[in-house]
């Protein structure tokens, strides 16, 4: 098996919505993004499948040492093969990909975040980094691509946050703000506990709003010169926005099950957003 088959395989065992989006990339940049997207699978199942944090802060340095090697020619793992091939070609730097080593270090030090700031820049080391990566592979042509690609990374987070609510809490994770529960009057043993509530919902309809304004923000910040270029992003957000708004309709139903859209609708989505250009 060859580093962009091993690649291949991790993505197509997620079952992510992201590799929906490769689907009509070049086969270079597929594999770049393919390339990218396994790195990043790989160092966030260090964080959730390590139960012994000593452990998993250990694995995490080892990927920090694995970068250095990629960019010094002498990587040892399949993935840092396969971003040895790609990191020159398409502009990946170095710091962006430790920056997100950063991020998902941070899930072992937080389990809570005080307020949107602090959460906002966790969003930016595990998404928003994410997304000015991709952005460079599809084709980035002007600055404010990037700011693009950065937004929408967080708007992505942002779903995330409110689809796997349940999911963390299993974990001991709480990644809604500390001061907004208060606001809302949500407690964190409810959540724990999987105890919906009225105030639970206008908790989570502030949370949609706000991923809502994120994706807003992104699309105005998208040169029209661009766009044809960065049609795999606007793909992953077609279908992350839907995702959104069916958690929306379904009354945020999120505490006790984890809500999802069949693959023929993300096909779907992939296709209209692509034809559309």
């Amino acid at each position: 098996m060859t580093p962009h088959q091993y690649c291949q395989e991790k993505a197509a065992a997620s079952g992510s919505s992201f590799y929906y989006s490769f689907m009509f990339l070049d086969p270079r940049r597929r594999q770049a993004i393919t390339a990218l997207y396994a790195f990043c699978r790989e160092v966030d199942d260090v964080v959730d499948n390590t139960h012994d944090q000593t452990i998993a802060r250990v694995k995490l340095d080892w990927w920090r040492q694995e970068i250095a090697r990629v960019f010094e020619g002498t990587p040892e793992h399949p993935v840092g093969f396969a971003l040895q091939d790609v990191c020159g070609h398409f502009g990946l730097a170095r710091e962006r990909l430790l920056e997100i080593i950063d991020g998902m270090a941070m899930d072992l030090q937080f389990r809570r975040y005080s307020d949107f700031s602090a959460l906002q820049n966790y969003c930016h080391y595990v998404a928003g980094v994410v997304g000015i990566l991709s952005a460079s592979i599809f084709g980035a042509n002007h600055p404010a691509t990037l700011d693009y690609a950065h937004e929408l990374g967080i708007a992505f987070q942002l779903t995330n946050i409110i689809r796997d609510v349940g999911e963390d809490a299993l974990r001991g994770r709480i990644y809604l703000p500390e001061d907004e529960l208060q606001q809302f009057g949500v407690l964190e043993a409810d959540i724990l506990a999987m105890r919906r509530s009225g105030n639970f919902q206008k908790l989570m309809a502030f949370q949609a709003e706000r991923a809502e304004s994120f994706y807003e923000q992104a699309f105005a910040k998208l040169p029209a010169a661009d766009r044809k270029n960065q049609r795999p992003g606007l793909i992953m957000a077609a279908i992350y926005r839907a995702l959104l708004r069916e958690i929306v309709r379904s009354g945020f139903l999120v505490l006790d099950r984890r809500i999802s859209l069949p693959p023929l609708r993300k096909v779907w989505l992939a296709g209209l957003t692509w034809l559309k250009g």
